[in-house]
């Protein structure tokens, strides 16, 4: 994490914490404590009971030491249990506060030194009520059999293990996977399977391997009686687990990955795990983007549980659950934002990958069809960025009202070319970095020639989008912007008299020569351009 992004995110905390309570900072902000170690790698090794719903084992957590310490923050969630911490041969103390449990050393750790600690822990944590909303783990059951799952994202990975939980610091060289379950019961996690373990005492371990840094919150369990589906695409692997009973079904309705890799692939570059394989894995919730262990909950129905988000038919030419979550891998899990204020960096990308899902398979005008209809889905309620520096996203328009900022800023550029360019020229600059708002803008800034600015800051930190405003006046249109930010000016294409025109508005109010004999002479190129108009 570079000090741009930590004074960012210092910033925020202190021109917001009064808002928020002494729990959120201490798991959103970021103090030396935190900020004093960069983690390098987690080797989990667990067993989970289902009968009991309970976990025991340990994390041994790997870290580089940023500046000289003698005490680090590691999270996890107040309800489970510390059962020790050991450095070395010594047991460490340690004290809780809320969810942070902060660990002190009898010497100063000396910078640039590396170091590991094991955290022993156990307990029962936290049941979803609604995953993956809420988040939480899910028992659930599969003809009499466990069919266990777990999403965190949002109330955090220290809800199930010890882990210095931020999106700020991933592991560098990745994370192992050990778990032990009932022996008849399989345990699918991230990256590439290593083997199995009889325990010989009713259960059985499986490992598993993550070479890449990986999000925290993506680090997942399922567990399950699964089938295993192997299958290739132009060298990467594809597998699939699902339950016994849907093995059939899986093979012909995961078809559809491949004409994603090869569409996203074209469009944001190299699959960004190909290391750690891609996967599919069957779980009793919906979805949820677990780097190289996609959760598919989507029961093998085409939309979004066999629904159209978009009403307009065109969402049902695709599984929601398979395009969206797998979008993920490049927005979110390869290009991760700091803080949850700016997960609009995640989901406004993700949700317009659906778009280019059809726009490559189906063609631009139902990818346009697509993309607009999902229109209906927007709130306007409150601004898509949320309070930094303590854990608080913004709007759910994140999803809907990011992806039609990005459609927009496509059209303002003009130039497909250009727009394909900068999408791919995005999605491989930042592979596997942390970034934050502000680098995005940067760097669409830099690469396009314009000052895009006051866009990204009226549909991200303003609730509201642009109208445009217009009239004729003496037989000529009349124009300009309504919008919350300052001096707003983007491009807009109106149609007068059956012929495009490009306009340049300001917020004050310009003449074209174009003459206008009626109103029903002017249209506006809302299909293009996501803003409200007024006349």
């Amino acid at each position: 994490m570079n000090r741009f992004v930590l004074l960012l995110l210092l910033v925020g905390f202190q021109a917001s914490a009064q808002h928020f309570t002494r729990k959120d900072s201490l798991r959103g902000s970021l103090r030396t404590e935190r900020t004093c170690f960069d983690v390098q790698r987690y080797d989990l090794n667990l067993r989970i009971d289902p009968g009991q719903r309970s976990i025991v084992g340990y994390n041994d957590i790997s870290f580089k030491v940023i500046e000289n310490t003698r005490r680090i923050q590691i999270d996890l969630f107040a309800n489970m249990s510390v059962d020790s911490i050991v450095f070395g041969t010594q047991k460490l103390a340690y004290h809780r506060e809320f969810d942070a449990v902060f660990i002190d050393f009898d010497h100063s750790l000396e910078k640039n030194t590396l170091q590991k600690i094991r955290f022993y822990y156990s307990g029962k944590p936290i049941v979803a009520a609604r995953a993956p909303w809420d988040g939480g783990f899910v028992f659930s059951d599969d003809d009499g059999k466990p069919w266990i799952g777990v999403a965190v994202q949002g109330i955090g990975a220290s809800l199930w293990y010890p882990v210095k939980d931020t999106q700020t610091d991933e592991p560098d060289q990745g994370a192992s996977i050990k778990v032990a379950v009932p022996n008849g019961l399989m345990n699918v996690s991230n990256g590439r399977f290593l083997g199995s373990e009889d325990l010989n005492d009713g259960y059985t371990r499986w490992d598993w391997e993550v070479k890449n840094p990986i999000n925290t919150y993506d680090i997942t369990v399922n567990i399950a009686d699964y089938v295993h589906l192997h299958d290739q695409h132009n060298g990467l692997d594809l597998d699939y687990y699902v339950l016994r009973r849907n093995e059939q079904k899986a093979k012909a309705h995961f078809e559809e990955v491949k004409p994603m890799m090869d569409c996203f692939q074209s469009k944001f570059g190299p699959y960004p795990f190909a290391n750690d394989g891609y996967k599919l894995v069957e779980t009793p919730y919906l979805g949820m983007e677990h780097q190289s262990a996609v959760a598919y909950g989507n029961r093998f129905l085409k939309g979004y549980m066999g629904n159209d988000l978009s009403g307009t038919g065109v969402g049902l030419l695709f599984d929601f659950i398979t395009i969206h979550e797998s979008g993920h891998e490049w927005f979110g899990n390869s290009i991760t934002s700091a803080d949850v204020a700016d997960m609009w960096i995640h989901e406004g990308f993700t949700c317009y990958s659906e778009s280019v899902f059809l726009e490559c398979n189906f063609g631009k005008e139902k990818a346009y069809t697509y993309i607009n209809g999902l229109k209906r889905n927007v709130d306007n309620d409150k601004p898509i960025i949320g309070q930094y520096g303590v854990c608080n996203e913004g709007s759910g328009d994140m999803y809907y009202k990011g992806a039609l900022m990005l459609h927009t800023i496509r059209h303002i550029i003009n130039d497909d070319q250009k727009w394909w360019k900068l999408i791919l020229d995005f999605s491989n600059t930042f592979k596997h970095q942390i970034i934050v708002h502000q680098t995005v803008v940067d760097f669409f800034n830099a690469q396009t020639g314009l000052d895009l600015t006051p866009v990204f800051d009226q549909y991200l930190r303003h609730k509201n989008i642009p109208t445009f405003e217009w009239r004729i006046k003496s037989k000529k249109l009349e124009y300009r912007w309504v919008a919350d930010v300052s001096n707003f000016d983007m491009p807009v294409d109106v149609i007068v008299n059956g012929k495009t025109v490009r306009l340049k508005p300001t917020t004050q109010w310009q003449r074209s020569a174009i003459k206008v004999r009626k109103k029903a002479d002017v249209a506006v190129a809302v299909d293009r351009f996501f803003v409200n108009t007024a006349h």
